[in-house]
C-alpha cells in the first residue's frame, strides 16, 4: 500500500527515475530510435508519418522534462507550525501502491508513456493494459525503459482483451485505475470499481470562430487539421464548429472544403476508421440531414478505390451544416452532439445576436475536454471563456482543439473523476493522494494531569 517508494521510503528511487527519464528521453530523440517508434505506431494505427512522428517527439520532450531532480520535486512536501512547542504538521504526496492503467488505440505511445511514467514517478506499482491491437508499441518501449535502467519488476504488462483486464482489476488489490477511452467503458469501470477510476473519456469538442476575421488561410488550415488529422480519431478532434457569419461571408467554409479534399489514402492523411463502419457513419450523416435546414457541406460518401475491410470505416472528410436554432431543439440536440470518432464534424452559424445561444449549446454538452475560441476580440473571448468549462481550452487567433504538447495540462474539467496528463499538476492529482503527518514530540516539564473530560 505504501508504494515502491514514497517521501520516507526508498527515496533514492526518485533520483533513479529522474535518470531513467533522462536516458529514455535522450534515446527517443535519437533519429533511428525516433523513426523506429514512428514506424511502429504506423504499423498499428492508420496515421500519417507526420502525425506518428509528432507523437514520438511529444513523448521524448515529456521524458526530458522529468530528468534530473524533477521527479523528486513532484513529491515536494510542506510544513505548517503547530499549536504548541514541538508540534508541526507536514503534508506529503503519497502513492496509491498497486494501480492499473488502461490506454486507447489512437495514441499507442504518448498516452500510455505519459501516464505510466507519472505513476512510476510517484512510487506506484502499475499494471499496464494497452489496447491489444496496438500493444506492440508499448512492449517495445518497456524494453527501452529496461535498457535505461528501470527494474523489470516495476511494471507488469498485460496484453489482453477487456474482460481479462476487468477480472484482474476486480480480483486484485488495485487501489486506482486510470482509464483513457470511451465514455461507455469508463462508466462501466466506475460502476464495477465503486468509483476508483480516474478517467479521460469522450470529448465532443467545440470550436467557436469569433466576429473578428483575419488570417483566413491559417484558420481554414487549422480547422481542417483539428477535424480530420488522424481521420478524426482523437479525443480532442474538432466535433462541432460554430462559425460567425463574418467568417462564412469571407469564404472560410470553401477553404476548409478545399483543404479536406487534398487528404489521401496514399499518405494516410485520411484512412481507416477503427471504431465505426462506413455504414454507421453514413447512417449518422443521414440522421443529421433529416433536420430541417440541414445540408451536406462536403464528404458524406465512401472513399474511392480502397481495400479497407467492411468492419472498419472508409469515409471522405465530412461536414454537415445544421442551423443553430434547430440544433438547440430537444429532439435534435442529442444527435447533433454525438461524438463520432471519425473524419466528421457538425457546422453551424451564428451572429452577434445569437452568442448566448452558442453558450447555451456549450452548457448542454456533457463532456468537456478541449475547446477553442478563435478570436482576438478580448470582450468576446472573455465572455466565452467565463461561461464555459472545458479542461483544455485554447483562445486567440491560433486557437486549436488538437495537438496538445507536453508543456501544459491536457484533460477534462467539470468532472471530479477527471484525469489530466503531462504536467506536474496532472501527475500529482492522478497518481498520488494527500497524506498529513503531525509530529508532536515534546511534553512540557510543567505538565500536570488535568481532570478527565
Amino acid at each position: 500500500k505504501s508504494g515502491m517508494h514514497n517521501p520516507l521510503k526508498n527515496v533514492e528511487r526518485y533520483l533513479m527515475y529522474g535518470e531513467i527519464s533522462r536516458k529514455a528521453g535522450d534515446a527517443l530523440s535519437t533519429p533511428d530510435i525516433e523513426e523506429f517508434f514512428a514506424r511502429s505506431i504506423m504499423r498499428c494505427v492508420p496515421k500519417s508519418h507526420a502525425q506518428a512522428l509528432g507523437e514520438v517527439k511529444v513523448t521524448a520532450a515529456f521524458l526530458n522534462n522529468f530528468g534530473g531532480d524533477n521527479v523528486r520535486f513532484l513529491a515536494r512536501s510542506f510544513g505548517v507550525p503547530g499549536d504548541h512547542y514541538g508540534q508541526q504538521s507536514n503534508g506529503y504526496r503519497w502513492p496509491y501502491g498497486p494501480v492499473a492503467i488502461i490506454t486507447p488505440f489512437n495514441f499507442p505511445l504518448e498516452i500510455p508513456v505519459l501516464q505510466l511514467m507519472g505513476s512510476l514517478y510517484m512510487g506506484n506499482k502499475p499494471v499496464l493494459k494497452p489496447t491489444e491491437k496496438v500493444s506492440m508499441v508499448m512492449e517495445q518501449f518497456l524494453h527501452l525503459l529496461h535498457h535505461c535502467g528501470m527494474p523489470k519488476e516495476d511494471v507488469d504488462f498485460l496484453n489482453c482483451q477487456g474482460p481479462v483486464a476487468e477480472h484482474l482489476i476486480m480480483n486484485s488489490p488495485i487501489k486506482l485505475t486510470q482509464f483513457t477511452g470511451s465514455s461507455r467503458v469508463a462508466e462501466l469501470l466506475l460502476e464495477k470499481t465503486r468509483g476508483k477510476v480516474r478517467i479521460e473519456d469522450a470529448g465532443f469538442d467545440w470550436k467557436i470562430l469569433g466576429p473578428d476575421v483575419s488570417d483566413i488561410d491559417y484558420i481554414a488550415w487549422q480547422c481542417d487539421q483539428d477535424a480530420y488529422a488522424t481521420s478524426g480519431q482523437k479525443c480532442s478532434a474538432q466535433s462541432i464548429l460554430f462559425v460567425h457569419d463574418n467568417w462564412a461571408k469571407a469564404g472560410l467554409l470553401d477553404k476548409i472544403k478545399a483543404n479536406a479534399a487534398k487528404r489521401s489514402l496514399d499518405d494516410l492523411t485520411i484512412g481507416p476508421v477503427l471504431t465505426h463502419t462506413t455504414q454507421n457513419i453514413l447512417e449518422h450523416t443521414e440522421r443529421l440531414l433529416k433536420i430541417p435546414g440541414s445540408s451536406l457541406l462536403f464528404g458524406g460518401v465512401e472513399l474511392e478505390k480502397h481495400e479497407i475491410p467492411d468492419c472498419y470505416g472508409a469515409i471522405q472528410p465530412t461536414a454537415v451544416f445544421v442551423p443553430l436554432n434547430e440544433m438547440l431543439k430537444e429532439e435534435n440536440f442529442g444527435v447533433c452532439t454525438t461524438e463520432l470518432f471519425a473524419p466528421f464534424q457538425v457546422v453551424t452559424a451564428y451572429d452577434d445576436g445569437s452568442v448566448d445561444s452558442v453558450l447555451d449549446a456549450c452548457e448542454r454538452m456533457s463532456h468537456h475536454l478541449t475547446a477553442a475560441v478563435v478570436s482576438n476580440d478580448i470582450k468576446f473571448q472573455t465572455k466565452i471563456l467565463a461561461n464555459t468549462v472545458n479542461g483544455t481550452t485554447y483562445a486567440g487567433m491560433r486557437a486549436r482543439t488538437t495537438g496538445a504538447p507536453q508543456n501544459h495540462w491536457f484533460g477534462p474539467a467539470n468532472d471530479c473523476r477527471g484525469a489530466g496528463i503531462g504536467t506536474p499538476e496532472a501527475i500529482k492529482l492522478v497518481w498520488s493522494s494527500h497524506r498529513e503527518i503531525i509530529k508532536d514530540s515534546i511534553i512540557p516539564d510543567s505538565w500536570v494531569q488535568p481532570k478527565a473530560t
